[in-house]
């Protein structure tokens, strides 16, 4: 009797599990790159639990970099100053269901470094300047002029009042790595729920034996691309020599 009554209790104890309130999944986790990779889009898609917004944010690997200012002088532009970035983003780009005004307060968003605006990054001044201002301008106006960086954010389509989609672009030039995806559900202007998943920008085929190549032995690679470069130079001209 006394097992039973155990039994009894513990059943009566049992809670179902909580539904999850955010679940994202990608089309394909692998974008390849071949020869003649000319852009590809990725489907994200997913479901919310309750009613609420969706903010995604795309960051690509992070490398260091030179961002340097030019001047003119005697009619010849030469670089001057110069500024080295540290921990930037390869590829940013973001998505939102509506206007990111209507969805929270700067102060959310910038806590979580969501949006262009609200990256940090560690600048170091090399030369006279101490303003880094007009190299971080630089910096972010030529990664969107690159198609690597998207200031608007694209638009997330609900299909019906959980479900989702949304198309993320990666263009020709898009850097290989480790990419990771940040899903944000936010309600009342807080937020609810993270999910992140991971996508690998990869060369394939000829192409990453190539690269693979390059990068392992860059010397190597220089003296056999000159060579090839003054092999072509003189079958040039001895083809047009003949004519």
């Amino acid at each position: 009797m006394a097992c039973l009554l155990i039994l009894a209790w513990a059943a009566l104890d049992i809670k179902p599990a909580k539904a999850d309130p955010l679940v994202v999944d990608l089309s394909n986790h692998l974008v390849a790159i071949s020869t003649g990779f000319t852009g590809t889009d990725v489907l994200l898609f997913g479901a919310i639990e309750t009613k609420g917004d969706v903010v995604i944010t795309v960051r690509g690997p992070e490398r260091d970099m030179v961002v340097r200012r030019k001047e003119r002088k005697l009619g010849i532009w030469i670089n001057s100053q110069s500024a080295y970035v540290r921990n930037v983003p390869t590829y940013y780009a973001t998505a939102a269901s509506r206007p990111i005004e209507l969805i929270a307060n700067d102060r959310l968003f910038a806590s979580r470094h969501i949006g262009l605006q609200n990256q940090r990054f560690v600048t170091t001044m090399q030369g006279e300047d101490t303003d880094d201002s007009l190299y971080r301008e630089a910096l972010l106006r030529n990664m969107e002029y690159a198609g690597l960086y998207n200031d608007k954010p694209a638009k997330i389509s609900f299909l019906s009042n959980q479900l989702f989609r949304t198309d993320i672009h990666f263009p020709a030039n898009t850097p290989t790595g480790t990419y990771v995806i940040d899903v944000y559900l936010i309600r009342d202007g807080k937020i609810a729920s993270i999910k992140s998943t991971p996508l690998v920008v990869s060369k394939t085929g000829v192409s990453a034996e190539v690269y693979d190549f390059a990068h392992r032995y860059s010397a190597l690679y220089g003296i056999i691309a000159v060579i090839i470069a003054g092999f072509a130079g003189w079958l040039a001209s001895v083809i047009f020599r003949k004519n």
